[in-house]
């Protein structure tokens, strides 16, 4: 970075140290996560749509596509970013381009649900086309890094060598109008490649990310789709209100949604992120591909939300239970996609493993709940207890297995 705070000259894009002293996030890289709120809260948006119109295999295939893209495009930026920010005038024009791509890309999600809804052919021309600015935005860093730092050259040109090589299946994918189905099993070996590209690019000498700095940042991003959950909760508690004026319900769907929210916060950040990534360097790979259902859910869990209001205020065409599972599967699967990373990172947890499967097993009872007859906010506030149970459990037990975890982690690193 520039030695002059107050002055944003071209700096040499040598690598940032590892080990840098009190590295946080910087006003750049959070006014850049802005604008996945917008692509967050349209994916969300619609897809809470088409879970309550019944479109339920539509909607999910056009919100996996939806956070996929959103999703992969951050974390490359965010690790990119860790590794080799300069904050010269350069890294910032160029981080606006990117920023520019994001909002192209939510911009084309709209008519990307509703194509696949109609089922006629797949329209994914504007979230492709940001796509595909964000992605080459990159690889102008990369090529970038690659002259400035020559000791992880190799590493950096096989990056840019790599996200070129699947630009072109994108640009391919862009300009044939296909089905659904073609679509999809056209865009899936581009996934795989994209997955495939961090691995290949590093296997021989490894970018100089840092571990706290990442751990903080996918701590915001979740914060960012924990977001989404808050607005669901407010248009629930908003549909009740206008229906039934302010009510026992109404009460019930203020305490639950927003509980619901701030449990899943406190549930994502009982993970020591930074301390065990720290040590744990190697684990890099499982760290930042495990968030990406993690974050995904939560966004789901934030729809689902919306459903709930879409569905008191009589707009949707699916049953009670149907609109509880909408909240209560994405927060089982963001609780068991953290279990597996917490084990991942720090090792086997059994009293983690058995209250994990005891929350499941609440959460599917809601649904339950709902389909032997109980209104869509006792069955919230049920869920909201659920977890609220299993945070109580782990402040009392759970705290003493991380920190002996994290101990022999420590001594086991040196």
């Amino acid at each position: 970075m520039s030695s002059n705070p107050l002055r944003h000259a071209l700096s040499r894009m040598g690598g940032r140290d590892p080990h840098e002293k009190h590295r946080t996030a910087t006003p750049l890289e959070l006014f850049f996560d802005l604008t996945f709120v917008i692509a967050f809260g349209v994916a969300g948006s619609q897809f809470a749509h088409a879970v309550a119109d019944a479109h339920f295999g539509a909607g999910l295939l056009g919100f996996s596509f939806a956070m996929f893209a959103v999703i992969w495009a951050w974390i490359n930026f965010t690790w990119f970013a860790s590794a080799y920010d300069t904050d010269d005038w350069v890294f910032r024009v160029v981080t606006m381009i990117q920023m520019v791509g994001v909002l192209i890309l939510a911009m084309g999600i709209e008519p990307m649900f509703h194509s696949i809804v109609e089922g006629d052919h797949v329209n994914n021309v504007a979230i492709l086309i940001g796509y595909i600015i964000m992605r080459v935005a990159l690889i102008f860093q990369w090529l970038r890094a690659a002259r400035q730092d020559p000791e992880r050259r190799e590493t950096c040109l096989r990056y840019a060598k790599y996200l070129a090589i699947v630009q072109v299946g994108w640009v391919i994918a862009l300009v044939i109008e296909t089905d659904v189905l073609t679509t999809f099993l056209l865009a899936a070996p581009l996934f795989v490649l994209e997955m495939a590209t961090p691995y290949f690019a590093e296997r021989k000498i490894r970018t100089p990310w840092h571990a706290h700095h990442i751990a903080e940042r996918y701590g915001l991003l979740a914060i960012i789709a924990l977001g989404e959950c808050l607005i669901g909760a407010i248009e629930t508690l908003r549909a009740i209100v206008a229906t039934h004026s302010w009510s026992m319900d109404a009460a019930l769907v203020g305490l639950s949604g927003t509980g619901l929210a701030f449990a899943m916060w406190w549930i994502y950040f009982i993970l020591p992120s930074g301390p065990a990534l720290h040590v744990q360097r190697h684990r890099s790979w499982v760290f930042g591909y495990g968030h990406m259902p993690v974050f995904a859910a939560i966004a789901a869990t934030g729809a689902g939300l919306h459903v709930a209001a879409y569905f008191i205020d009589h707009e949707t065409h699916i049953p009670a239970a149907a609109a509880v599972a909408s909240i209560a599967i994405p927060v089982i699967l963001f609780k068991a996609s953290l279990t597996t990373l917490h084990c991942i990172m720090l090792g086997p947890d059994r009293d983690l493993i058995w209250s994990s499967a005891l929350v499941v097993l609440g959460l599917a009872s809601s649904i339950a709940l709902a389909a032997a007859g109980a209104s869509v906010p006792i069955c919230m506030l049920a869920m909201m207890l659920v977890l609220g149970l299993s945070i109580a459990y782990d402040e009392r037990r759970g705290h003493k297995g991380r920190a002996a975890a994290l101990r022999r982690l420590e001594s086991a690193a040196g």
